[in-house]
């Protein structure tokens, strides 16, 4: 066994040794499966669907929806609507990454000052890259508030030659649609100041400047922004078309 792993480390499995942060005389170890080998065998190419925007404004229930509908694509149904089990299309190979559950665990030491943000959004950028790495659509929903960190997560995944795989969805709705929908009664608590740096009220949300999608979730129905998001991954094959 040992003998097989010297062979494996002999024939250039590693890269250079490299100081990265506070660790030091690290390499970077090449699989022998390699990304493109993933994104030939899966039939659809991975990206992150990296949703922002204020608290309120759909983030989560867009992705969940989103990541539902890429779930059921490869379902082939008969005209009368019942599945057909022994037919199936390439399955869409997709992950949620959302804010709120990220904060139970990976992300349960921070809090919500501006460097426990620009600290959650690297951390998570990070982990979205590896999904982008196992070859898989990614669908993030994050506040992430400042664009210096989504630029920081942009140029992270998109510099190893894959085209552009951050897709970066501005879910727009304004500060009063948001706040009257306040699911989680977080807005109330923010403006009696039970809640300190809130994003929109105590703490800035710098909206994108040229994002790759802009979805009015705050005058459009589910359905419609949807139908949105999965047009523009097909337009831009990402997905094949569906043929039903």
């Amino acid at each position: 066994m040992n003998e097989q792993v010297e062979e494996s480390n002999s024939n250039g499995g590693y890269g250079a040794l490299l100081t990265v942060g506070n660790s030091s005389n690290i390499a970077w170890h090449h699989t022998t499966i390699t990304k493109s080998d993933v994104i030939q065998r899966n039939n659809h190419r991975p990206a992150i669907l990296w949703f922002t925007g204020l608290s309120g404004s759909g983030k989560s229930t867009l992705a969940n929806a989103v990541h539902a509908s890429l779930f059921h694509r490869s379902d082939l149904t008969s005209k009368d609507g019942s599945t057909l089990a022994s037919l199936k299309r390439t399955p869409i190979h997709s992950y949620i990454l959302d804010g709120d559950n990220i904060r139970h665990g990976i992300n349960q030491d921070l809090g919500f000052s501006d460097q426990d943000r620009i600290e959650n959004i690297r951390r998570i950028g990070h982990v979205a890259a590896l999904f982008l790495d196992a070859g898989m659509i990614v669908l993030t929903a994050f506040v992430s508030p400042f664009r210096s960190d989504r630029n920081q997560v942009r140029n992270l995944v998109n510099k190893n030659g894959f085209g552009k795989e951050f897709i970066e969805i501005y879910c727009n709705a304004s500060l009063d649609v948001c706040e009257k929908r306040d699911t989680k009664g977080l807005y109330e608590k923010a403006r009696k100041g039970e809640i300190k740096d809130f994003t929109g009220i105590s703490s800035p949300y710098e909206k994108p400047l040229n994002p790759e999608l802009i979805v009015d979730t705050g005058s459009k129905s589910l359905v419609e922004c949807v139908e949105q998001v999965i047009n523009f991954l097909e337009i831009h094959e990402i997905i094949p078309r569906n043929q039903n």
